[in-house]
């Protein structure tokens, strides 16, 4: 089955924090063989650029030349509709991995209508509990007693389980809606924040896991823009409420 080439413009890959620029012109070389043409990096400063030139080669050269370049990775994902994080490490509170294969089967009806970022953390420590929150999906590349694989060798077989899910996915694959992007649910998930500590359900000790588990919950249902502006009105309504009712028994203790 022929390749709808436009779809792998709906991905891109996004590392965070690399320590090496070898890493990130290797990895722009990976990806442009796979047919990938967006590359982001989280990083403060900006890599030296004939290091990564050099590991990309003169084909993939124009990866490096458009490099996107973000201090945060807030920002860095604030348009992508699906974030799905890389990691070999566990944890409870940690999203269940799938392997590169099964995440691109599940994610394939959804790429005509978003768009989804693949994120790899640093080679020495990878993703931290904090940037996998961002994640509505984790892949984790399943290997023998020893999991620690190199970055750029990370995003080879994540660029080459999409290149390949491309060319056997189902004729009569059913697309889906398109997503709310990370900048919409990062305002929604502040509004909750916000109205659960107005009711002091988030205590200081369990504050970051409820916060995951919300997070988990409502990224495992795919909301839309419209879903998400729903709950952030509810939220706003709620917030603005509780101020009005502790302004007035405020003025109310201050009569009698």
């Amino acid at each position: 089955m022929p390749i709808d080439t436009s779809l792998l413009d709906h991905f891109a890959i996004v590392l965070v924090h690399p320590k090496f620029p070898e890493n990130i012109g290797a990895a722009a070389r990976i990806a442009w063989n796979m047919g990938i043409t967006r590359l982001i990096v989280v990083r403060e400063t900006m890599p030296d650029h004939e290091t990564m030139a050099k590991m990309a080669t003169h084909k993939a050269a124009h990866l490096i030349e458009n490099l996107e370049i973000h201090a945060h990775l807030k920002d860095a994902l604030a348009t992508f509709n699906i974030v799905v994080g890389t990691t070999a490490r566990r944890g409870r509170q940690r999203i269940l991995e799938k392997t590169p294969r099964d995440v691109v089967e599940e994610l394939m009806p959804q790429i005509a209508s978003n768009q989804i970022a693949f994120i790899f953390g640093p080679e020495n420590c990878g993703l931290t509990n904090d940037e996998l929150k961002y994640c509505q999906m984790t892949s984790a590349i399943p290997t023998a007693d020893f999991s620690s694989l190199n970055l750029a060798q990370a995003v080879a077989i994540h660029c080459y389980e999409l290149h390949y899910g491309l060319i056997h996915a189902q004729k009569d694959m059913k697309p889906v809606p398109q997503y709310a992007s990370s900048f919409e649910l990062e305002g929604m998930y502040t509004h909750i924040e916000d109205a659960l500590l107005r009711i002091n359900f988030l205590q200081e000790k369990s504050h970051v896991y409820w916060m995951n588990n919300i997070r988990q919950f409502l990224g495992r249902i795919h909301l839309s823009s419209k879903e998400t502006n729903i709950i952030r009105g509810i939220c706003r309504q709620f917030l603005w409420h509780q101020s009005s009712v502790t302004e007035k028994s405020s003025k109310e203790g201050n009569t009698t």
